[in-house]
C-alpha cells in the first residue's frame, strides 16, 4: 500500500527488543549493535541471508572476525551476541534452527585476570592530592572503586539516593539494570562525605547532576573521563601499563578470595549473573592455598628449606 513505511531489518528489530522487552544497558546495546554490524557486513560481501545460514557460515564469520584479534573472550563475547541474535529469530518464529546452536563458547579467561597487589593498591590510593579539590574526588573515586568492585560505568551513574551513608551500603543498577546491594567500606564513605561536602559544591554550576561525580565543569564524569584519570594516577605511581578501571575491579575481588570470601558473595558483590563467570578466582583461591600448604606444612617446600 502507498505511503507504508518498509518493513524493518532483523538486526533492527532485534535491538529494539533487546531494549525494550530484555531491558538491556545502553552499553550493551551498543556492543550487541557493533558486533551485529560487522555480522551484516560480512554477509553482504557473501550475499548470504541471515535467516538462510548454517553451522558453517557462523564459523567461517567468527573465524573471519578473529582474524585480527585472538582474545579469547572477545571471540566469546561474539558468538554470545549472535546466540542471543538467533535465539530472538527463532523465539520471533522467523527461523526454524538455530545456526549459532552447536558453536560452542571458547574457554574464557585462559589466563589469570590483572590484579594489583595490596602495597601496589596503597600506593594508587595515596596518588591523589587530597587537599585540592580535584584530589578529593579523585581520591572518593579510586577508594570506592577499590571497596566496592564497581563497573566504572556503574560509577559514572552512581547517584546521591544511591548511597547509604549511615547503613555502609550502596545500591547499584549494573548490566541488564539487573539491581544490587553492596557494602562499602568506613574509609571510602569517610572519602566520598569529604568529596560531596567540600569539592562537589565548588564543580557543580548552573545544572545540578543527579549523578555523585563530576568533572571541572560541573556535569556528569563520563566513563572516558574516569577511564582517562585512572591512567594517569597509574602513571604517577609507576602502574601505566597494567592499570585499568577492570584491573581495580579485579583487585577487589582477589583480595576478597584471597583472604577466604567464598566464590557466591563475590558473585553477588560483581554482579555477575553467573558463578561460572565469577569462578576464574578459584585458580586464585588454589595458588593461595598452596602458598599456606607450602609455607605451613612439614613437607611443604619453605619447611623443607629451613631444614
Amino acid at each position: 500500500m502507498a505511503g507504508q513505511s518498509p518493513p524493518r531489518s532483523p538486526l533492527a528489530q532485534f535491538l529494539q527488543y533487546a531494549e525494550f522487552e530484555k531491558g538491556f544497558a545502553a552499553n550493551t546495546i551498543l556492543s550487541y549493535r557493533r558486533e551485529l554490524e560487522k555480522f551484516f557486513a560480512f554477509l553482504e560481501r557473501r550475499r548470504l541471508d541471515c535467516l538462510r545460514l548454517d553451522e558453517k557460515d557462523i564459523v567461517d564469520f567468527i573465524r573471519s572476525a578473529g582474524s585480527g584479534s585472538k582474545a579469547v573472550s572477545s571471540q566469546a563475547h561474539l558468538i554470545s551476541v549472535l546466540k542471543s541474535f538467533y535465539r530472538y529469530l527463532l523465539h520471533d518464529e522467523l527461523i526454524e534452527s538455530s545456526p549459532v546452536a552447536a558453536v560452542a563458547l571458547p574457554k574464557k579467561w585462559a589466563r589469570l585476570p590483572k590484579y594489583l597487589s595490596l602495597d601496589e593498591v596503597s600506593r594508587l590510593l595515596e596518588s591523589p592530592d587530597s587537599t585540592t579539590v580535584i584530589g578529593r574526588r579523585d581520591k572518593a573515586i579510586l577508594e570506592l572503586m577499590y571497596a566496592t568492585g564497581l563497573r566504572i560505568s556503574e560509577v559514572s551513574q552512581l547517584k546521591k539516593v544511591d548511597v547509604y551513608m549511615d547503613e555502609g551500603f550502596l545500591r547499584v543498577r549494573g548490566k541488564g539494570g539487573k539491581e544490587r546491594v553492596i557494602p562499602c567500606s568506613e574509609i571510602s564513605r569517610a572519602w566520598l562525605r569529604e568529596y560531596l561536602e567540600k569539592s562537589r559544591p565548588a564543580l557543580v554550576r548552573a545544572h545540578e547532576p543527579g549523578q555523585i561525580f563530576v568533572n571541572y565543569s560541573g556535569a556528569v564524569f563520563s566513563r572516558q573521563g574516569l577511564w582517562k584519570m585512572i591512567k594517569g594516577y597509574g602513571a604517577k605511581v609507576g602502574l601505566s601499563a597494567r592499570l585499568t578501571p577492570h584491573v581495580l575491579r579485579h583487585s577487589f575481588a582477589t583480595h576478597l578470595v584471597e583472604k577466604g570470601a567464598d566464590l557466591r558473595s563475590v558473585q553477588m558483590l560483581l554482579g555477575h549473573s553467573s558463578i561460572t563467570t565469577t569462578e576464574i578466582y578459584t585458580h586464585l583461591a588454589k595458588d593461595q592455598l598452596k602458598r599456606i600448604y607450602d609455607q605451613f606444612h612439614p613437607r611443604g617446600k619453605k619447611s623443607e628449606n629451613r631444614k
